[in-house]
C-alpha cells in the first residue's frame, strides 16, 4: 500500500515537468554518452578488424621468423596446409638516390613474391598492375613507395634509386597497400619490390636484421585456432609467431582496447562530475519541496512513503536522463562515422552494439544511485513541524546507516564494473583513488574556503564590494561546494592529462636531444667494423661511439615452462628481443646482482639479464631461459643482474650472453654514434656511400615518429578530459541559476541601501572569481598529483611540473567560474528593488 501511494504521488508531482532537473538531466546524459560513445566506436573497430581480420593480415594465417627464411620442413607444412602461400620479407634500409649530392632516406623495404597479395588489391598512382610496376624495365627491377617517401627523395616515377647496391625503378606511388595495417609502427616510409630483385642488393647478408612472413590461404573450412594449435606443437622451438584472421592486426587491436579502456575511466571521472550536479540539483528540488514533505508528514505519510516518493521521481527522472545519453552515444558515430573512418587506418563498423550501451547504462544507473541517496534519505528528517519553522533546516545532518551502507555498496559495483568492463584493475584502482582523493581535497577546500572568507569579512572594512562577495562565499546558500567540487573535479582531470601528456613528450622530445645519440647504424657486417671505426676515430666532431654484436631471438621457456605461462605479457617475452654478448662487463654498466663471466670463459651459456624487467618477471639468479635464435634453442643460467636505462635512447639490451655461446651464430654489429648535429650529415654520406648494405636511423627523425603517435593519443584523452570539464560547466550553470533567486534578494537590498549596479555587480564578479581561483589552485594540485603518479608508477618516466599548462588551468578556473556567474547577474540586477521586496513579504 505504501509503495502504490508513493507511485500514485510521484506520478502528479512528475506532470509539472522537469523543469528544476534540466541540469541534472544534462549532466547525466553527458556523462552517459561520452562512455556509450567510446565504447561504440571501439566496437565498430572490433567488428571491423574480425571483418576484415583476414584482408588486413594479408591472408587467413600468417607464420612469422626473425632473421631467417623458413626451413624446408616449416615450408612443407605451410604447403601442406594452406591452398597458397605467400612469402614476405620485412627489413629496414636506406633508399639512395644520386646526384651531385645524394639524396638518403630511411625505407621499410617489404620484398614480395609473385603470388602476393593473397587477399585484396595494391592500388597504385598511376594505376597499373602490381606484376607490371615491379618487373621494371630493361632488366633493372621495378619497385613502388609511398608519396611522402617519393617526395622526401625528390623522384619522379621513372627515375632511379639505389637500395644497398641494387638499384631500382620507380615505377608508381602506392595508394592502398592492403595488408599496410597488419605492419604496426614503421619509422620509415613503405617501399614494396621483388624478393627476386634484393640477391645482389647485399640487403639480406647472414646476420642482417630481418623478418619473414608466411601468408597462407587456407581451405574455406579450415579451423583456426586448431590449425594454430598445431603449428605451434611442430615448431615449437623455432620462433615462430603465429597470427590468424581472428585477430589480424593485434597490435592495433591492442592498442585500441587500451586507449578506449583509459577514455571510460577519464568518461567516469566525467560521471562523477556530474553526479556532484546531480547531487546539488536534487537537494535544491528537495529543498523547495520541505513544504511539500512537511505537508505528507502532518497528513500521515511515514518515512518510508516519502522517501519511496521521492525515490521514485528521481529514479524515472535517471532513466529518462540515461536514455538520452544512450541515444546521444550510440549516435554520433552513426552521425560521424565516415569522418572517424576516415582518420583511422583499420577499417570500422559504425552501428547500433548494445554491449557498449548496457555498459554506459549501468555506469549512468550506479552513479546516479551513488550521487542522489544521500539527499534523498534526508527527507526522513523532514518533521511536520517543519511548516512552522525555516523549511531548509530539514535537510541536513547525516541519512540512517542502511542509507550509507547501501551508498557504498553501490561505490564498490561501479569501481568492480570498471575494473571488469575495462580489463585493468590496476588503472581503474588507480583512477577511483584519485577520484577520491581529489574530492576529499575540493570538499575540505570548499570548507577553508568558506571559513577563510569569513575570517577576512573583517579586514575588508571599506571595500563593500570585497566584504559583499565574502560575506555570500562564507554562507550556505551561494553555493561554494558545488561549485568547488564540479569545477574543480573536472579541471583536476584536465589537469592531470595536461601533466602527463606534457612530460611524456618531454620525456620523448624535451629531453632526449641532449644526451641521445645522432644516428643508429645496424646491419653492420663484422668485416666492416675496421673501415666503420676509421672513419669515426679520426671526426673530432665525434665524441663518442659504441657497438655491440647483434642477434634477436625469443624467449620460449623460463625453467623449463612456456615463457608466457611464467611471465604473463611481459613485453620483454611478447616478441623477439635484441640479444648481444661480451667478454667483459662493459663501461658505465653496474652489476646489482651476481657476477660476470671471465673473459676466457667457454663453459655452459651463461646470461646477465636487466634487473628491472627481471624483477618485473620474478626471474632468480640460477634460473633458465631458452632462447630461440635462428632457429636453435639455447638454455642459458641467469648469472647476473644488471642496470639498464632504455631511457637515453642509447644501447640496451635486456639480454647479454658470454661470446662462447653466440659468437659463432652469423650475426651483425650495431653501433651508435655520438656527434655535433653539423657532422651528422658528412658522417651518413660518408659511411652510407662506403658500406651501401649500412641502414642508418636518425635519432631525432624516430623521436620525431614516436612523437606523431602519441600526439594523437593526447588529443584523444584531452577531448576525454574535456567532455568531463564541460560538465563541470554544466554544473556551475546550475549552481549559479539555482542561486538567482536570492542574489536579486540581495542585489534589491543593496539598491534600497545606496548600492550601485557597477558595485553589485563587482561583488558578483570577485565571489565568482574567488571560488574559481580555489577550485583552479586545488585541481591544480591534485592534477600534479595525479600526473605524477601515473607518470612515475604507471609509464615509469620522470616528472616535472608543466607550468604553461598548470596555470592555464587556474586561469580556465577563474574564467569559467566568472563567465557562469556574469551569466546569471544581469537578472537581478534589472529587477526593480520594491516588486522584489515585497513579494518576500
Amino acid at each position: 500500500m505504501s509503495l502504490a501511494t508513493a507511485a500514485r504521488i510521484a506520478r502528479r508531482e512528475l506532470r509539472g515537468g522537469v523543469r528544476g532537473f534540466r541540469i541534472f538531466l544534462a549532466c547525466l546524459a553527458l556523462g552517459v554518452a561520452a562512455i556509450a560513445a567510446v565504447g561504440s566506436i571501439r566496437a565498430g573497430i572490433d567488428a571491423g578488424l574480425a571483418r576484415e581480420g583476414a584482408a588486413l593480415l594479408g591472408g587467413d594465417a600468417e607464420m612469422e621468423f626473425t632473421y631467417r627464411f623458413a626451413s624446408q620442413e616449416e615450408r612443407a607444412w605451410m604447403e601442406d596446409k594452406a591452398n597458397t602461400v605467400s612469402e614476405v620479407v620485412d627489413f629496414r634500409s636506406m633508399a639512395v638516390v644520386e646526384g651531385d649530392t645524394p639524396t638518403r632516406a630511411l625505407t621499410q623495404v617489404k620484398a614480395v613474391d609473385d603470388a602476393y597479395p593473397l587477399i585484396g588489391t595494391m592500388r597504385l598512382d598511376p594505376e597499373m598492375p602490381l606484376d607490371t610496376a615491379l618487373a621494371g624495365q630493361n632488366g633493372t627491377p621495378g619497385a613502388v613507395m609511398e608519396r611522402v617517401l617519393i617526395d622526401r627523395l625528390g623522384l619522379v616515377v621513372g627515375e632511379r634509386f639505389r637500395l644497398g647496391t641494387q638499384e631500382f625503378i620507380l615505377s608508381a606511388a602506392i595508394a592502398h597497400e592492403p595488408d599496410g595495417a597488419a605492419d604496426g609502427f614503421r619509422l620509415g616510409p613503405r617501399t614494396l619490390l621483388r624478393t627476386t630483385s634484393l640477391a645482389e642488393s647485399g640487403l639480406l647478408e647472414p646476420g642482417t636484421l630481418y623478418s619473414t612472413k608466411y601468408r597462407l590461404d587456407l581451405p574455406e573450412a579450415t579451423d583456426l585456432a586448431a590449425t594454430a594449435q598445431q603449428a605451434r606443437a611442430a615448431f615449437e622451438n623455432s620462433g615462430l609467431r603465429w597470427t590468424d584472421a581472428r585477430n589480424g592486426a593485434p597490435g592495433i587491436s591492442e592498442f585500441v582496447d587500451r586507449l578506449s579502456a583509459f577514455l571510460i575511466l577519464v568518461g567516469l571521472s566525467g560521471l562523477a562530475v556530474g553526479g556532484i550536479g546531480v547531487s546539488a540539483a536534487v537537494r535544491a528540488y528537495l529543498g523547495d519541496k520541505t513544504a511539500t514533505i512537511a505537508t505528507l508528514r502532518t497528513l500521515g505519510a511515514d518515512r518510508t512513503t516519502v522517501f519511496q516518493v521521492y525515490f521514485i521521481q528521481i529514479g524515472v527522472l535517471s532513466i529518462l536522463g540515461i536514455a538520452i545519453g544512450l541515444i546521444m552515444g550510440a549516435g554520433a558515430p552513426l552521425a560521424f562515422g565516415s569522418l572517424i573512418a576516415s582518420r583511422l587506418p583499420i577499417p570500422a563498423d559504425f552501428t547500433i552494439y548494445p554491449a557498449p550501451l548496457v555498459e554506459a547504462a549501468l555506469y549512468g544507473m550506479l552513479t546516479a544511485l551513488i550521487f542522489t541517496l544521500w539527499p534523498l534519505a534526508r527527507t526522513e528528517q523532514i518533521r511536520p513541524a517543519t511548516l512552522f519553522r525555516d523549511a531548509m533546516t530539514g535537510l541536513h545532518g547525516v541519512p540512517r546507516a542502511r542509507y550509507i551502507f547501501a551508498t557504498l555498496i553501490g561505490l564498490a559495483a561501479l569501481v568492480w564494473l570498471a575494473a571488469w568492463f575495462s580489463g585493468s584493475a590496476r588503472l581503474t584502482l588507480w583512477t577511483a583513488g584519485g577520484l577520491a582523493g581529489a574530492l576529499l581535497a575540493l570538499s575540505l577546500a570548499a570548507l577553508g574556503v568558506r571559513r577563510a572568507a569569513r575570517a577576512a569579512k573583517p579586514r575588508a572594512q571599506g571595500r563593500p564590494a570585497l566584504r559583499w562577495a565574502l560575506a555570500a562565499i562564507s554562507g550556505s546558500g551561494e553555493g561554494a561546494g558545488a561549485v568547488v567540487l564540479s569545477l574543480g573535479l573536472g579541471l583536476s582531470v584536465l589537469a592531470a592529462v595536461g601533466q602527463i601528456d606534457g612530460n611524456l613528450r618531454r620525456a620523448i622530445s624535451g629531453n632526449l636531444p641532449d644526451i641521445a645519440p645522432s644516428y643508429f647504424f645496424v646491419d653492420i657486417q663484422k668485416d666492416q667494423m675496421a673501415g666503420f671505426n676509421a672513419r669515426l676515430d679520426s671526426d673530432p666532431a665525434v665524441s663518442r661511439v659504441e657497438s655491440a654484436p647483434m642477434l634477436r631471438g625469443v624467449i620460449t621457456q623460463i625453467n623449463g615452462k612456456p615463457a608466457r605461462e611464467v611471465a604473463g605479457n611481459h613485453w620483454v617475452v611478447e616478441g623477439d628481443r635484441g640479444v648481444t654478448y661480451s667478454a667483459e662487463l662493459p663501461e658505465n654498466i653496474r652489476l646489482t646482482a651476481g657476477e660476470w663471466w671471465p673473459a676466457d670463459y667457454t663453459g655452459p651459456p651463461l646470461i646477465s639479464f636487466a634487473a628491472e624487467e627481471a624483477a618485473e618477471m620474478g626471474l632468480n639468479l640460477g634460473d633458465t631461459l631458452t632462447i630461440n635464435i635462428l632457429g636453435r634453442d639455447i638454455t642459458a643460467e641467469i648469472a647476473s643482474f644488471r642496470e639498464v636505462d632504455f631511457s637515453t635512447a642509447g644501447m640496451g639490451f635486456v639480454l647479454s650472453m658470454n661470446p662462447a655461446a653466440l659468437s659463432a651464430a652469423p650475426h651483425s654489429v650495431i653501433a651508435t654514434v655520438y656527434a655535433e648535429p653539423q657532422a651528422e650529415a658528412a658522417i651518413l654520406r660518408d659511411l652510407a656511400g662506403q658500406y651501401p648494405n649500412i641502414t642508418a636511423i636518425r635519432v631525432r627523425d624516430a623521436i620525431n615518429r614516436v612523437a606523431e603517435v602519441l600526439s594523437g593519443l593526447a588529443a584523444a584523452t584531452s577531448l576525454g578530459a574535456s567532455a568531463a570539464l564541460a560538465t563541470g560547466f554544466l554544473v556551475l550553470i546550475g549552481a549559479a541559476a539555482a542561486a538567482v533567486s536570492a542574489r536579486t534578494y540581495e542585489a534589491a537590498l543593496l539598491k534600497t541601501l545606496g548600492a550601485t549596479r557597477r558595485r553589485i555587480l563587482l561583488s558578483f564578479a570577485l565571489r565568482s572569481a574567488l571560488l574559481g581561483a580555489a577550485a583552479g589552485i586545488v585541481a591544480l594540485g591534485a592534477g600534479i598529483t595525479g600526473g605524477w603518479a601515473v607518470s612515475h608508477y604507471v609509464l615509469d618516466t620522470g616528472f616535472v611540473v608543466i607550468w604553461p599548462s598548470a596555470l592555464a588551468i587556474v586561469t580556465g578556473g577563474i574564467l569559467a567560474t566568472l563567465l557562469a556567474g556574469l551569466c546569471f547577474a544581469w537578472g537581478p540586477l534589472s529587477a526593480r528593488p520594491a516588486r522584489v521586496l515585497r513579494a518576500r513579504e
